[in-house]
């Protein structure tokens, strides 16, 4: 039998997904979408959280879920309209429930006046105290669960049912007591329970330790097939099961109604395999035999130290490649010859191990955005402001890591969006729009990086006021005049706020700075556009991975480096006259009728003497994540090669310029640049903030992304 501990921690694993898939039902239900699977599906997530922490005598969890599921089965039952305030009230049960799952993983309580406001509220929604739960002598509780509705709205019930269970040896390896789920059954009704040993395996034979007991119980009364199924619902695939009206089952000649064997069920479709049983409903408990029967893939939890360990085991598979590679070009090996093949071969597969490992840890960030919502109906209380939030491209997969520690940065911006962004209802009114703003949670792949963007319908950012705050603090120079996007780029910085009183969101000078901190050591950037009267929109990239890159190997002042591929957008080797000197040490690239600034990368990184470079031999024409290009000056061009980054923070902390390192074929270190830091330092912070007004303006005037 699995140690109880171990049983635990698969609860709470499977708690997730349930409060995942609650999340997503109640989002549809405010969507507008009633219809019978969807209620159905948040009233079986909270059915099953309740169900699985009976199991481990979580009282509190289990009384919560148990008045949750109530209101919940009046709405499918129809006789509780969804109103707005239902609707809310369920929405932030839901994030309570999530708290207590929380509380109970960490073995902690909650104050009991924190729920007792909860269940007033679900009581409000009921309009009448509900019938208290009675946890009774057994740690398991088993609501019966009402007949789905349908069109039909009295279907005939039978007198009664037959359920025939035979226990798998997987049953009892995942700590399941077959006597709690039969006494479940009995407590339903009048219960007659025959042990059935005609599977009882031969003592003397080689399975002799398979489980061969099963029991068959007849109820009597008129409880509905939906109700036993739930009894069964942590063991489905686990066991062998089949339940049937007990006018329909055959009579056995001799009924016990103790532990006396009746004849071995029929064959025939009234005794189904396990596959089968499985097949019923989702199941969370299921093993692979049940999830093969259901439809969707199989999948495997592995502890993440394991993945990591994997993930650098690649990382040196792809090094070693590189060296050995390199050894093969210093021998002057030909192309064609057997070796070269053989190394291109490994090259390859290499790559698309590295690819498969990566996908391991790629994970949507749909479960991340949930949690948005409840970030935002917190907010919105806070404030007394009304607010949506509608949520795209849900499914685009991100870095487990990168996807961990974005939580919160996006929880610093939507709280920011709700309390600056948003205007009250009777100000948005005035203006025009709709009581209730609009916050829009968006990603994207876009060339290589994932793209977040948090979008809101207020109104806009207030530039005169945060110039005016910002020489009040002394953040610029009294006499300063700033272009737009360097006054947008002064919210980034440290100690700056514009709220006028401190409160439980704002007001502490700690916001956005921490924010672009957290972003930049993802390797990432942020960026504002802003239209007044129309919102503001913030837009962070980030790398799809922290772990390999492809990039381009180039020298500057004698030093090897790499510079990210999916930046660069050409090489260009410039003629004397594409060139125009700006003042002493600037100068600008003429190309397609447009003018780029470029960017000595020996200089910015103090390699050498700003008079020390008479020519530019070769330039990279690299595109910023804000759509700004810049030409980098480097001394050559190498090759294009994947990459295994190491990072340099906990050895050297933040280097300007630079984002990591790597280790490449012949064993030299060379360092990762990082083309949007060298351009911004160039041209001053208010770089790292420039807006990006034709995606923006394209999604205000069309209102899509």
């Amino acid at each position: 039998m699995a140690p109880q501990s171990s049983i635990r921690d698969t609860f709470f694993e499977e708690c997730e997904d349930l409060l995942e898939a609650l999340a997503e039902g109640l989002a549809a239900m405010a969507d507008g979408a009633r219809d019978t699977d969807t209620v159905n599906a948040v009233f079986r997530a909270v059915h099953s959280v309740k169900g699985g922490a009976g199991a481990f005598a979580l009282t509190d969890l289990v009384a919560f879920a148990h008045r949750f599921e109530t209101v919940l089965d009046g709405v499918r039952s129809g006789t509780l309209d969804l109103t707005p305030e239902v609707m809310h009230t369920m929405q932030r049960s839901a994030d309570h429930l999530a708290d207590l799952v929380e509380a109970a993983r960490n073995e902690d309580v909650l104050p009991p006046d924190v729920s007792d406001a909860f269940l007033a509220n679900l009581d409000q929604c009921l309009g009448a105290e509900p019938e208290s739960l009675d946890m009774g002598d057994t740690p398991f509780d088993f609501a019966v669960i009402p007949l789905e509705f349908g069109d039909d709205p009295a279907p005939k019930e039978p007198a009664g049912h037959v359920i025939r269970f035979r226990p798998l040896q997987q049953l009892y390896a995942n700590g399941h007591d077959p006597a709690l789920l039969i006494a479940a059954v009995h407590a339903l009704g009048p219960c007659e329970v025959a042990l059935d040993l005609s599977a009882l395996p031969d003592w003397d034979g080689p399975d002799a330790l398979t489980p061969g007991l099963g029991w068959t119980l007849r109820l009597a009364g008129r409880e509905s097939e939906t109700a036993l199924q739930e009894i069964f619902e942590f063991v489905e695939g686990l066991c062998e099961l089949d339940i049937s009206p007990l006018e329909d089952a055959p009579v056995p000649a001799d009924p016990l109604p103790s532990v006396a064997a009746p004849p071995p069920p029929a064959p025939g479709p009234e005794a189904p395999s396990p596959a089968a049983s499985a097949a019923q409903k989702p199941d969370l408990a299921a093993g692979a035999e049940a999830g093969e029967a259901r439809g969707p893939k199989p999948t495997l939890r592995v502890d993440l130290d394991r993945v990591d360990r994997l993930i650098n085991s690649v990382g040196e598979l792809i090094i070693n490649q590189a060296m050995i590679a390199q050894r093969l070009q210093d021998m002057a090996l030909a192309p064609d010859d057997d070796v070269s093949l053989h190394v291109e071969d490994y090259r390859l597969l290499a790559r698309d191990i590295q690819e498969a490992v990566m996908a391991i840890r790629a994970q949507p960030v749909k479960p991340l955005f949930q949690r948005m919502s409840r970030i935002l109906r917190e907010a919105a209380e806070a404030t007394g402001k009304s607010a949506r939030l509608v949520t795209f491209g849900e499914n685009t997969e991100v870095d487990k890591t990168v996807i961990e520690r974005l939580a919160d940065p996006l929880t610093h911006m939507i709280r920011n969006a709700v309390d600056h962004g948003l205007e009250g209802p009777d100000a948005r009114r005035a203006a025009g729009k709709d009581g209730t703003g609009t916050i829009r949670l968006g990603a994207a792949h876009r060339s290589g990086s994932v793209i977040i963007t948090i979008r809101d319908d207020g109104a806009g950012l207030n530039r005169p006021r945060i110039l005016d705050i910002a020489r009040r603090k002394g953040l610029v120079a009294p006499d300063a005049d700033l272009a737009d996007a360097e006054i947008d780029g002064l919210l980034f910085l440290p100690g700056f706020s514009t709220a006028s009183a401190v409160s439980n969101l704002s007001g502490r000078g700690v916001g956005l700075d921490v924010v672009r901190n957290a972003v930049t050591a993802l390797g990432g950037r942020i960026s504002i556009a802003s239209v007044p009267g129309q919102g503001t929109e913030f837009t962070i990239s980030l790398p799809l991975t922290l772990a390999v890159m492809d990039g381009m190997v180039v020298s500057v002042a004698g030093q090897t480096m790499v510079v990210p591929i999916t930046s660069i957008l050409e090489t260009i080797r410039p003629a004397p006259g594409d060139l125009h000197r700006v003042g002493t040490d600037d100068s600008l690239l003429s190309i397609r009728g447009r003018f780029i600034p470029t960017v000595d990368v020996a200089r910015s990184l103090g390699f050498t003497d700003p008079s020390a470079r008479a020519d530019f031999p070769l330039l990279l024409l690299v595109e910023g994540e804000n759509q700004s290009q810049c030409a980098l000056v480097v001394d050559a061009v190498h090759d294009q090669r994947q990459v295994v980054i190491k990072g340099l923070d906990s050895n050297y902390g933040q280097v300007p310029g630079v984002s990591a390192a790597t280790v490449l074929g012949d064993g030299q270190i060379a360092l990762i640049l990082d083309p949007d830091a060298i351009a911004a330092h160039r041209a001053g912070p208010a770089a790292t903030a420039a807006p990006r007004p034709s995606l923006f303006h394209a999604d205000v005037h069309h209102g899509q992304h």
